[in-house]
């Protein structure tokens, strides 16, 4: 039974922030640390440090490795995409939307935890419980979101909003850290070697999901509204996006900001994505540990994001938002330019710190810009939202197909991550073209 509060209560508040304390594991070891690291392990052949093979077979075709998983994610965020105006409509009119919240949690770290039987042999079987975690980590964000307005009057919500982002770095680095004990000293736990604690910290992803997201659901409302679900309402999203979509032919200044994010956006999102894909294909680690290498760059990465997007905020009060993304995305094509050239772990922990300064930097921005950019009259505040971040994971999924095209024709993600400053460099051409007066 579900303990009811009233909407604003403090314990109902600590319960919805408790549930990023409890899914951003699946952000950090899956997505950015253990399990690219397992995939490069498990796909990529190496004689004396030089890699040999790093061709994979999968529906009868042969991929690099590094396409293949950028395919796959492509297409689940393809799938968010398109479902998310579904939910989003549905999430707004059902009165028991903790049923769904619950059913793609449970997806997600159901999925989780199948990637511990992740084989060569048995390949659909992990690409699809990585692409069924995918889509339940985002899917369930939609209604955790929904939520908010629900359970938090206006002059909590920030507050709140925020609680949750910290209990979430706070949790998923506590669990990364375990996890990493865990494989660097597997000997400590009587393994014979490190295979079985990096699959387990997939299990682990799994239960603690589940497992602290109870806390959330014991205190969470079923939903404020019981009306009848009809094709109207599950249609209702998109026809929110059309409304929106209508808006910005008459906004010129908002039409060409989210231009210019859409470009840019396709870059950064990718760039965060591969990140350790690249680090474990192009690098020579010599006689120190990857897997240790790869994931303090991730933690360095977190810690500077929050420096950076401190010092972003003050730069954009002094010099005006959109100023401020221009020089960012000059700093992200410098970024691109030098990680073609780098071959040494030190050279990857500069250029991680460098792209923890901006891009803890220009998520925030980019967020806030678009929030300034807003008509003053606009009502429906969430909608233009649910159309920023459609349009945030559309730019994902072109930017992940572009690279994964890229790497498979010439055969080193290196020529992808050149790729990638064209969106920068149309990016800012589009920046230019924004109207700077009051941003």
């Amino acid at each position: 039974m579900s303990k009811v509060l009233p909407k604003g209560h403090k314990k109902l508040l600590n319960a919805w922030a408790f549930y990023d304390w409890a899914n951003s594991v699946y952000n950090l070891t899956i997505s950015s640390a253990v399990f690219p690291i397992f995939w490069g392990a498990l796909t990529i052949t190496k004689v004396n440090g030089v890699i040999t093979n790093d061709t994979v077979r999968f529906l009868g075709f042969d991929f690099n490795n590094d396409s293949l998983i950028s395919y796959v994610t492509a297409l689940a965020f393809l799938v968010v995409s398109f479902i998310s105006p579904l939910l989003s409509g549905i999430a707004d009119y059902v009165g028991n939307k903790k049923n769904f919240l619950k059913f793609f949690c449970y997806l997600g770290a159901i999925s989780c935890i199948g990637l511990y039987w992740f084989s060569l042999e048995h390949l659909w079987f992990g690409l699809l419980c990585y692409f069924l975690a995918l889509i339940g980590f985002w899917a369930s964000l939609v209604f955790y979101n929904s939520y908010l307005p629900d359970i938090a009057f206006p002059e909590q919500q920030d507050a709140i909003s925020a609680k949750g982002y910290s209990l979430g770095y706070i949790g998923s680095v506590i669990l990364l850290i375990i996890n990493l004990v865990m494989i660097l000293k597997y000997d400590w736990f009587g393994f014979e070697d490190e295979g079985v604690p990096t699959r387990l910290s997939f299990i682990m992803v799994g239960v603690w999901w589940i497992g602290f997201s109870q806390y959330t659901y014991y205190y969470l409302p079923k939903g404020n509204k019981k009306d009848v679900l009809t094709k109207a309402v599950v249609f209702n999203g998109f026809k929110e996006l059309k409304m929106i979509w209508k808006a910005l032919k008459n906004d010129i200044k908002l039409r060409r900001y989210l231009s210019a994010f859409f470009v840019y956006s396709m870059a950064v999102q990718t760039i965060m994505l591969i990140a350790t894909y690249f680090g474990i294909e192009e690098l020579d680690w010599g006689e120190q540990n990857a897997t240790t290498g790869l994931i303090i760059s991730i933690l360095l990465i977190q810690l500077v994001a929050v420096l950076g997007a401190y010092l972003t905020s003050k730069a954009s009060s002094k010099f005006g938002n959109i100023n401020t993304l221009i020089v960012i995305n000059f700093i992200w094509i410098g970024i691109c330019v030098f990680a073609y050239t780098i071959t040494t772990p030190m050279q990857f922990y500069i250029t991680a710190s460098i792209v923890g300064l901006v891009m803890g930097g220009i998520q925030a921005l980019s967020r806030s810009t678009y929030s300034k950019f807003l008509p003053e009259d606009a009502i429906d505040t969430a909608s233009y939202f649910s159309f920023y971040d459609v349009s945030e994971k559309i730019g994902i999924v072109i930017g992940m197909f572009s690279y994964g095209i890229i790497a498979q024709v010439t055969g080193s993600v290196r020529y992808s991550i050149l790729f990638l400053i064209l969106f920068f460099v149309v990016g800012l051409v589009l920046l230019f073209r924004v109207p700077r007066k009051k941003s």
